[in-house]
């Protein structure tokens, strides 16, 4: 029986070279990404979804350097919640991506959010360009599925939940990684949990799927070794707000 072809990894434009954006320049077709730096304008031309793998509070400048007529390409893989940004902007229905893979320095090969609860993969993509996007990063070997909006926003309300949660108890224990936290703090980041998942599932009117501080918990344990830190304020960075 023959083998089924292996879909083409669309060409991109990657806005941002740090250390997802080189990951995601090495999944992509040899030469054919552009690679848009810090004050460089995005090109008109470029074909393909605009990857934005800028820090949060960078977003506005990478607004402004992108021409309107690309805005509906722009694919962002940030943290946080961003619908009051979007909104703001006039970006309804934006590409996004969950990120839950973890690139812990520049150069390194990704590590993928494959968890004992969650073994089909945690990375998801939303939008006109998310099968693209899934494309390229299970071209570099990661999982990724793509979700239907009212999906995706639950995953990335949970997402948001494991950032503030994590990374608040390990501010609280200086030097403590993820997995740190997980293991010796589990009392204290369990608590935040269900605290910030109540307000939250109150807030949006939605109710999460059982088991959330489990999958919260085996993530940590798959990215054990990446640090913990709270270390951006932007009015684009509603990381600790529900």
């Amino acid at each position: 029986m023959a083998a089924a072809a292996k879909t083409a990894v669309q060409p991109a434009v990657v806005v941002g070279g740090g250390r997802v954006g080189q990951a995601l320049l090495s999944m992509g077709p040899p030469g054919a990404d552009v690679l848009v730096g810090r004050g460089e304008k995005v090109p008109e031309d470029a074909p393909g979804p605009i990857l934005v793998c800028t820090r949060n509070d960078d977003l506005d400048a990478v607004l402004d350097a992108t021409p309107r007529s690309r805005w509906r390409d722009l694919v962002f893989f940030q943290n946080g919640m961003l619908d009051p940004w979007f909104e703001s902007k006039g970006l309804v229905d934006a590409n996004q991506v969950l990120a839950y893979f973890a690139v812990s320095k520049l150069g390194e090969p990704p590590v993928d959010g494959i968890t004992d609860t969650n073994p089909e993969g945690l990375t998801a993509a939303f939008g006109n360009w998310a099968p693209a996007v899934a494309t390229r990063l299970q071209n570099g070997g990661l999982t990724c599925k793509v979700l239907e909006k009212e999906a995706f926003q639950k995953q990335m309300l949970e997402k948001l939940i494991w950032i503030s949660a994590f990374m608040l108890v390990g501010a609280r224990h200086p030097g403590a990684t993820v997995g740190a936290v997980e293991k010796e703090y589990q009392s204290e980041v369990a608590s935040l949990i269900a605290e910030l998942a109540s307000a939250a599932a109150e807030e949006r009117g939605l109710t999460f799927d059982a088991g959330i501080e489990e999958r919260l918990c085996a993530y940590s344990r798959a990215v054990a070794h990446f640090p913990t830190a709270v270390k951006e304020a932007s009015p684009a960075y509603h990381k600790l707000s529900i």
